[in-house]
């Protein structure tokens, strides 16, 4: 497995493997990487030939205030685990490196990326945007692979994959979740054992929801309460948003008279903020 640092060594090293007929997967990932990123990888391996993993905690998408500073790193431990997984390229930049000190453009998919998580984080998925569309520029991947835990971020990839043409298939892989139902991310080590405990509500909120759909309820504000009276139940739980919204579009429902709906919510529970999410399909539901 190779390490490489620069734009110009990771390019040439894609180039030659092309050369050679293989079709390419990346991963793009923050790092302190779990067996959700390792998922991923595994996807890749399956679907691709050689696979690429990045790994870049991207600056441009945290606000101030935000965990930047403090945002886990452990690179030789995830290269040791990208080893073993059977990577053949580890792509780990610096900074200065993705980001030159007159780096002055952006990419945003204007519409998607100010709804739900965007509304709390402005710039955040315009930072995503951006390192995304430098990846995939750098790679110059067949296939790129991201995780249905960042549901929002999928919507707006794929939107930007189309719209500035990029011949790319993303991939969309379903939630990994520890024991009991938190949704793995690398932030979860923040979290205390009272607070890991009081963070499974987010699950059980999202299973109340598809229950109630599952027994007919099409009434959005009503699933939206009784998923707001699940996590109101733990005191240290603080919502910041409960939406159900057009899978495609994001934009709110009333009813879920829709082919496809996100359940999505972001919590903070102590000084961490969680995101999880279900997909339902109201129409087969109906029929």
């Amino acid at each position: 497995m190779r390490i490489i640092k620069t734009r110009e060594e990771i390019r040439e090293a894609v180039r030659a493997m092309k050369a050679q007929g293989f079709r390419i997967g990346l991963v793009p990932t923050m790092g302190f990487l779990h067996e959700g990123h390792l998922s991923l990888v595994r996807r890749s391996r399956g679907r691709t030939d050689k696979t690429v993993v990045s790994i870049f905690v991207n600056p441009t998408q945290f606000g101030p205030g935000e965990d930047f500073n403090d945002y886990p790193r452990d690179l030789e431990k995830d290269c040791e685990r990208l080893r073993k997984e059977g990577v053949d390229i580890v792509f780990a930049p610096d900074a200065e490196e993705i980001y030159p000190p007159d780096h002055a453009t952006y990419v945003e998919v204007t519409g998607l990326q100010d709804k739900l998580c965007g509304g709390a984080r402005p710039g955040h998925f315009r930072g995503v945007c951006t390192i995304v569309l430098k990846l995939f520029h750098l790679v110059d991947p067949d296939r790129a692979f991201f995780g249905q835990k960042d549901a929002q971020q999928a919507v707006i990839l794929q939107k930007m994959t189309r719209e500035l043409d990029c011949d790319i298939e993303i991939e969309v892989c379903p939630i990994i979740r520890e024991v009991g139902g938190l949704a793995m991310s690398s932030r979860n080590i923040y979290l205390n054992p009272e607070q890991r405990s009081a963070a499974l509500c987010l699950r059980r909120s999202l299973l109340a929801a598809e229950n109630l759909i599952d027994q007919g309820e099409m009434v959005a504000g009503k699933i939206q309460a009784e998923m707001e009276r699940i996590i109101r139940e733990e005191n240290s739980a603080r919502i910041d948003y409960i939406a159900v919204v057009d899978y495609f579009s994001l934009e709110p429902l009333s009813s879920l008279d829709t082919p496809s709906a996100l359940i999505a919510l972001a919590v903070h529970i102590g000084r961490v903020r969680l995101i999880d999410n279900t997909i339902v399909y109201p129409k087969e539901i109906i029929k």
